[in-house]
């Protein structure tokens, strides 16, 4: 049974994980709070790859009073040896009661089995307790392990009547000063910011994350390129910028390859002719161990994540105005023949961001 305290505490565990939003890619966002008689004795939560886990951080804080407690944890303990040992095993050498978890671990070399060890150890173990909650700081994680690829969420900023930038192309700004901070917000909680070599050649975009989260640490995102010829001009202002960036290509052109290579970037060859195939290029990122993509991309690319069925969330920022007919629209896709064809999508958030609407939304299930 579930104590009435028990979401309480679990509350207050997922507040920490929080704290790792971040920075802890590629692992999962993860809190933990040591309860003993009613009171928190130790509190814990992943701040980046290589340190200390929730768990054990919680322990290290609770010292002695970790024995006897109970510990909520945000995602199933861990029963592998990774950069750091089993969070399982330091809880069962803790001596702890009870283990209350969100959920089980998706990765599939834990998946249960850091509950069957504690469970074995004597120890009394929940779990179910604010699963939502606790799932969705980790939909990127989740999805990887389960599917071998990120998740996917397109940025747009679009007019009300669904226009991008004129005819012209020119598109600065459409939207409003503190959509463009929460963009930044966005981005910094992605493992990759990825474009087309359209965007890199029409805005010549940074694509890092120009963010503060206060205290929080920020671990800056990789950036990708989607550039079949390899026409990413060594002199882009992303590649001048701190961090990885990774381009990637489906034709032969050593020289340019080079030329990127000299500046800084990663370039991988991908299956396609005319153009790479998008599921190799997510597929490729998951084995990277990247756990959400953020795409800043034109209308081609996105109609091609589109009905590649490669996009899992909208993020649209729509501001009070109209372009007209003739401007830029959001994705270049195959004309509909009739309203069967079409993309149904399913709202799963709207509120107003400073004087834009941020409306996002999935895919609906057929």
């Amino acid at each position: 049974m579930t104590g009435p305290s028990d979401q309480e505490y679990m509350a207050r565990a997922v507040q920490l994980a929080r704290r790792g939003l971040f920075s802890a890619d590629p692992n999962p966002r993860v809190g933990c709070v040591l309860v003993k008689a009613g009171r928190i004795v130790g509190e814990g939560w992943h701040e980046r790859a290589g340190s200390p886990h929730a768990e054990r951080m919680a322990i290290a804080a609770a010292g002695p009073n970790a024995a006897g407690s109970t510990a909520y944890v945000t995602l199933e303990p861990c029963s592998h040896t990774g950069r750091t040992g089993p969070c399982a095993d330091a809880l069962i050498e803790a001596r702890v009661a009870r283990v209350v978890c969100a959920g089980t671990d998706p990765n599939p070399v834990v998946d249960g089995t850091g509950v069957q060890r504690l469970r074995e150890a004597g120890i009394e173990v929940t779990v179910g307790v604010l699963e939502a909650s606790a799932a969705a700081l980790n939909p990127g994680f989740r999805s990887r392990m389960t599917r071998g690829r990120p998740l996917v969420r397109s940025k747009l900023a679009a007019s009300l009547d669904g226009r991008t930038a004129l005819a012209s192309g020119e598109s600065q700004w459409i939207t409003g000063e503190a959509a463009r901070r929460d963009v930044h917000r966005w981005r910094a909680r992605a493992s990759a910011v990825l474009t087309g070599i359209g965007t890199v050649l029409a805005d010549d975009p940074g694509l890092d994350a120009r963010f503060s989260a206060g205290d929080l640490p920020i671990v800056q995102p990789a950036r990708v390129i989607v550039d079949s010829s390899l026409r990413t001009p060594p002199a882009a202002r992303t590649l001048a910028l701190p961090g990885p960036v990774l381009v990637f290509g489906c034709r032969d052109a050593p020289e340019s390859a080079e030329a990127l290579r000299r500046a800084g970037a990663r370039v991988e060859r991908v299956p396609g002719e005319r153009h790479c195939d998008l599921a190799q290029v997510m597929a490729r990122l998951g084995e990277m161990q990247f756990n959400e993509v953020w795409v800043e991309a034109g209308a081609r690319l996105n109609g091609a994540l589109l009905q590649a069925g490669l996009i899992d969330e909208l993020v649209i920022y729509l501001a009070p105005q109209l372009l007209g007919a003739d401007a830029r629209g959001m994705f270049a896709i195959e004309p509909l023949v009739s309203l069967e064809g079409r993309i149904r999508l399913k709202y799963q958030d709207v509120r107003k961001v400073g004087s834009d609407l941020r409306v996002t939304a999935c895919l609906a299930e057929s």
